[in-house]
């Protein structure tokens, strides 16, 4: 299935595809809740019902329907660090036996087509497309054997970087240039497990102006899926709706000579084979 939560006249709601449209969930069957947190838990125990619901529900005015990201106020937004073979390989970094995690705060989300707002405290923003996780039950201290059964799905997200903040302030400050608004679009569908055979399997792309800038698999992610998910239930509890970034691929700008870095007028476009494509207008913010 593929889910998405949009701007109705009363607030977020959910809804799932049909062809080229969507239909509303609740509306379609009241029995089913109107908001993503509360649908994910419910996906392997009410999945005839969602299809029987899009099979028989009213399609959205496509003209009518605002798409919002997925997963509308997580709880959490985890994100990892150097998780790719090919990119730790071009920035000289040296992989370690733990993942490098930070967060993003819920502000930086942004939609499908919902403008990449610049800082004008920053000169450096970069481009990172990545796979998203999104976590479909709570759990702490879960052993990796069981880690996949976590997921309700995936999407295409997008951890845009302020390097000079990342990497030039006191301290590194990971947190502050990865958290600007804005600063996390993620989208345009959520996509369910029972969709994606190997999640480690997946081409991922980042075109820039349409010049492809990043090509590469998610085979070459250094720590997978289960043991991610493994590690960070370790420290926090994990809730439905939690999204984590799973880290970029190579060809970043930071790593190109002579630098590349976003500008007022730019459109990002990243794709991860069968998720879809996320793309992005960028403009100059406050």
């Amino acid at each position: 299935m593929r889910l998405i939560s949009y701007q109705s006249e009363t607030g977020p709601r959910t809804a799932v595809a049909r062809g080229d449209g969507y239909v509303d969930l609740h509306k379609a069957d009241p029995l089913l809740p109107t908001q993503m947190k509360q649908l994910l838990p419910m996906l392997p125990t009410h999945r005839e019902a969602i299809l029987q619901a899009a099979q028989t529900g009213k399609l959205l005015d496509p003209t009518k329907t605002r798409l919002l990201p997925p997963v509308v106020e997580p709880q959490k937004i985890l994100c990892i660090g150097l998780n790719y073979a090919d990119h730790a390989a071009e920035t000289g970094a040296t992989v370690g036996d733990e993942p490098v995690v930070f967060n993003k705060f819920p502000t930086c989300l942004r939609a499908n087509d919902a403008p990449i707002e610049l800082p004008s405290v920053s000169k450096e923003v970069d481009y990172e497309a990545e796979l998203v996780v999104v976590i479909g039950r709570t759990g702490k201290n879960i052993p990796q054997a069981e880690a996949m059964s976590y997921v309700a799905g995936y999407a295409v997200g997008h951890d845009v970087s302020a390097r000079d903040w990342q990497k030039g302030k006191p301290g590194k400050q990971w947190l502050l240039g990865k958290s600007f608004d804005s600063f996390a679009p993620l989208g345009p569908e959520l996509v369910t497990v029972d969709e994606i055979e190997d999640p480690h399997n997946l081409r991922i792309q980042c075109r820039l102006n349409g010049e492809t800038m990043q090509d590469s698999s998610t085979s070459q992610l250094i720590f997978r899926i289960d043991f991610l998910i493994a590690y960070l239930s370790q420290i926090c509890t994990l809730v439905p709706g939690d999204l984590i970034y799973t880290g970029t691929p190579p060809g970043v700008g930071m790593a190109r000579n002579p630098p590349v870095f976003l500008k007022p007028g730019d459109r990002v476009e990243v794709e991860i084979e069968k998720l879809g494509t996320l793309s992005n207008p960028v403009v100059a913010g406050a």
